[in-house]
This record gives structure tokens, sequence and C-alpha cells, in this order.
């Protein structure tokens, strides 16, 4: 036995690491807040260096099965009519046609199942404390449990609970990057198949993506921070929604209209997160947690590849946090770091500010086919 090892999350990140870290010999618990897995998410990549660690895995071929069959991208008017486009082969990564496109919640999905066998899964209970020992850290939970552990993971997401209590409040790294996204599932595609459709106003987007028969929506609009801004207030989400949309929105207005009337939705700000180090003593952040740029980050991509990343650092000296922990960040940060630059450009490229910058993106975009 390595060690044993406590991951808050069960996503796409916790559910990476506690495989690969079970696989590696270490006791490993992952607590999850949830009491089961969402069901909803929108359709993400596995691409890049992600591809190697899920064909490693064995669950490629799950992937494939639940994947999208999109390859294209078209920018609509409000009657759908066709304005521009692109094929989305042109931000495939290193592994080409090797990459895949899956719902969030099916790849968090087959990502835990492969991990089941390795690992201890609590749902419903989440870490209320943390205590640094010299050689552990004892993790109180909401449940009224306390346990020590030989390293605690925070996997937990862009509102991490383990930074929280173990590096220093949200706002003191949390950055908003100027726009706010929504996403829920709708009873209807636009396209066919193979086609994401794009409603562009200025300074906001609908898109809907056929998802394989689980149509998704996406609303994006710049704005500012909102004072008072809570990630779990639906009345607020929903009212932040239909007041960037008060314009004619034709084909797409029936969109809209299922958002108001929906039980759950995905809403959050379009953040950075940024810490000057990833580690404190025994207790590490992964994805989100760590290294957030949601939204245009290829996050899914990242936080797959950094899971396998710690997992082999903590293997490789597991007696020596913090060279693992080291190790394992200055490695994933080479990764990161472009990451987060391109953002400005893909906020260009999918939600212009202006009607001049729609138009030059349509102009721009039909040299891309």
């Amino acid at each position: 036995m390595s060690g044993k090892v406590l991951i808050s999350g069960a996503g796409i990140a916790g559910s990476t690491l506690g495989y690969w870290l079970g696989r590696n010999g270490f006791e490993v618990t992952i607590v999850e807040r949830a009491r089961a897995q969402r069901s909803s998410g929108n359709p993400i990549d596995v691409k890049g260096p992600a591809v190697e660690v899920v064909e490693a895995m064995g669950v490629m071929p799950a992937l494939r099965a639940a994947a999208s069959r999109v390859d294209r991208m078209s920018f609509v008017d409000t009657a759908g009519r066709r304005r521009s486009g692109l094929r989305l082969s042109a931000f495939q990564g290193g592994a080409g046609a090797r990459e895949v496109e899956v719902a969030r919640a099916d790849l968090a999905a087959i990502l835990l199942d492969s991990a089941r066998d390795r690992v201890e899964i609590r749902w419903g209970d989440s870490i209320s404390g943390l205590t640094q020992g010299a050689d552990g850290v004892d993790a109180d939970f909401e449940s009224g449990a306390t346990e020590r552990y030989d390293y605690v993971i925070g996997a937990d997401g862009l509102h991490s609970n383990v930074r929280r209590l173990a590096f220093g409040a949200e706002s003191e790294f949390i950055h908003h990057m100027g726009m706010y996204a929504a996403t829920l599932p709708v009873d209807r595609a636009l396209g066919d198949e193979t086609e994401v459709v794009m409603l562009n106003q200025p300074g906001r987007a609908i898109s809907v993506h056929p998802a394989k028969g689980k149509a998704v929506a996406a609303f994006l609009f710049r704005r500012d921070a909102v004072p008072g801004f809570d990630h779990r207030d639906l009345a607020q989400h929903k009212r932040l929604v239909a007041e960037a949309y008060s314009e004619p929105l034709g084909i797409f207005a029936d969109l809209l209209d299922q958002l108001k009337a929906a039980d759950d939705i995905y809403f959050d700000s379009v953040s950075r997160i940024s810490l000057p180090h990833w580690s404190s003593g025994r207790i590490a952040l992964l994805g989100d947690a760590g290294s957030s740029l949601s939204l245009f980050g290829d996050g899914s991509t990242l936080a797959i590849a950094g899971a396998h990343t710690l997992a082999a650092e903590l293997t490789r000296t597991p007696d020596h946090p913090h060279t693992a922990f080291a190790a394992y960040e200055q490695r994933h940060r080479t990764l990161v770091e472009p990451k987060q630059r391109g953002f400005r450009a893909a906020t260009a490229l999918m939600v212009p500010a202006t009607s001049a910058g729609i138009a030059i993106r349509n102009t721009v975009t039909r040299f891309l086919r």
C-alpha cells in the first residue's frame, strides 16, 4: 500500500485520479457532495494528451459509443439562415482523429465506472474541516466523521471546498472573465446530428448542440461581475439570462422559454482560477479547483491529463509530498498556461462583442472550411 488518499469530487478529474491511484496501490476514498451523478451536461472534448490516458484506462470504446457525431458549427440568424460556419476539425488537438466529443455526464460516468473497483465512493457528504500534521491530514466530514489521510486532493471544481479550507477565500483566487454561461437540455436540435447551430447578437450567443439525441442549449453572454452573485441561486440565474436576451430571438425564442421553466440548469460565471501554488503541505488541487479557465479552456482534457500526471508523481515519491506535488505542478502548468492565454481569442470567435465583430468573424470563418 502506497498511502491513504482522500479525493473531494467525483467528476472527471477526481474519477481519473482515483482510477490511477487505485491502480498504483493507493487506498482511495472519493467524497462527493451530490447524492448521485448528474445526468445533464454540455458536450466536451477528450483530446490531445487526454486521449492516451483514457486509452490506457481501457474506456475509449465506451467513449466512442457515447460520442457525438458533430463535425461542424453553423452561425445563423434569427430565422435560421446560415451566415457562415466552420469545421470543428480546425480545433483538433495533437491526437487528431482519435479525439472524441462526449456529453459531460457520460464522460464523468464512464470514468467513475472504471474506478469503482479501485476506490471507495461516499455520496451525499462533504469535507467540513482540514487539519494538517507532519505525517497526515485530519479530515472532518459534514456527516460527523473524522478520518486521517496521507494526502487530500481537491478535485471539486471552480468553487472548490478544499481550496477554501486549505488555501483561503474564493475571492482571493477567482477572476471573472466578463462572461456568464448557462446550459440545459432542450426538446429539439436545430440542425442535424452533425451540426451545432449558433445565433450571435452583440455580446451574446445561443447555441444548440445535438449531443447524440439529447440536445443541449447554451446561452453565453458578456457581462461585468454581478454583485452578490450566487452560483446556487436558480432564480437569480434565470433573471440574469432573461435580462441578457431581451431582443427578438426568432427560432431560438422557445429555448429561452424552456430555460425559464426548467427546474435545474447549469449557470456560472466564466472565470479563471489563479494560485501561485497548487499545493500546501499534503493537500493539493486538481482540475478546475486549481487552474480553471472555464468554457473555452479544454477543461476536461486538462483534468484528465493532470490527474494522470499527479498520480504518476505521487506514485514515484509517495513519502515525499512536496517533491511529488512540485513535479506535478511543474509538468502540468506547461499545458494549462497556453490555454489560459488563449481565452480572449476564443471569446472573440464565439461571442463577438459588436455587430462589426460578428460580421468580421463570419467573413473570416468562411475561409476556414
